[in-house]
């Protein structure tokens, strides 16, 4: 497409936003293990670029910086169906933002650690030591938790049914409507980004991250197992794209905060209950 900027804009803020978008995704997978660590040649090699042993933390505190892109690309762009798309993409990522965090916080007080993959680690063997058919997967401990976390990971990355920011019908496009081009173009590749890195995420707190059978035989099977899990999560969002219709904004925040925001803080009282006991 033709490279097209309005006369009216904040031009280094306009460009700067796509970028802006795009880095944070990239980011979190610094810290998510992808696999087994594995022998080569003689050497042990971790299969992930920073074990930080505050990974979860990182996470969160990455996640939250995607917003500012969109929030910078609709004020920048002077025009209203922008501003109206940044402002709502920013008041949904507050309203969900707590729900997600929350239901994290169940998996962390179980485990007692913050490192992805000392969580991997934990999530190993079968549940609870005892029930030999079932994986140790925190999404057996912890399925309100997980079914809140999905929730509030498709708010996040502003899939539908919760894309408000760039509702076609009411907003032409929202945040995006005066791009052009390959900055256009770098909010979509951003926003699928951002999905592989929540559902990369995901599959670490919830489904084991590489966890599966024969890896004392074959311990590069395990980055298979973290892919395919993952497209399941990608699998997920986009059937629910095609599957349910938007949410009307009011309903969208109502949701975040009377009913997401109240079952997160049940089970995470929940879970520190039982621990505790």
């Amino acid at each position: 497409k033709e490279e097209i900027v309005p006369s009216n804009v904040e031009k280094l803020t306009y460009l700067l936003a796509p970028m802006i978008s795009f880095v944070p995704a990239l980011l979190t997978f610094a810290v998510v293990p992808f696999g087994k660590d594995n022998n080569f040649f003689g050497r042990d090699v971790a299969l992930v670029l920073s074990d930080l042993n505050v990974g979860v933390l990182f996470v969160f505190a990455v996640t939250s910086l995607g917003i500012y892109g969109i929030v910078l690309a609709g004020w920048s762009s002077g025009s209203k169906y922008s501003m109206m798309g940044a402002v709502r993409s920013s008041a949904q990522m507050i309203s969900y933002e707590v729900g997600y965090g929350l239901s994290i916080i169940g998996v962390i007080i179980i485990a007692n650690t913050l490192s992805l993959s000392e969580l991997v680690t934990i999530q190993t063997g079968p549940l609870w030591g005892t029930f030999s058919f079932l994986p140790n997967w925190f999404i057996f401990s912890q399925p309100l938790g997980f079914l809140i976390f999905l929730t509030c990971s498709i708010a996040e990355t502003n899939r539908a049914p919760f894309d408000m920011p760039e509702a076609e019908s009411e907003l032409v496009a929202g945040y995006h409507t005066e791009y052009s081009s390959m900055k256009f173009s770098m909010f979509f590749i951003a926003e699928y980004a951002n999905m592989i890195a929540v559902s990369a995420v995901g599959t670490t707190l919830f489904l084991g991250g590489w966890d599966g059978p024969f890896l004392d035989s074959l311990p590069m099977l395990s980055v298979v197992y973290f892919v395919i899990k993952v497209f399941l999560f990608m699998f997920f969002y986009i059937w629910l794209r095609a599957t349910f219709p938007r949410f009307r904004y009011d309903q969208l925040m109502a949701f975040g905060w009377k009913v997401l925001f109240p079952l997160a803080l049940l089970n995470t009282l929940i879970t520190a209950f039982v621990v505790i006991l």
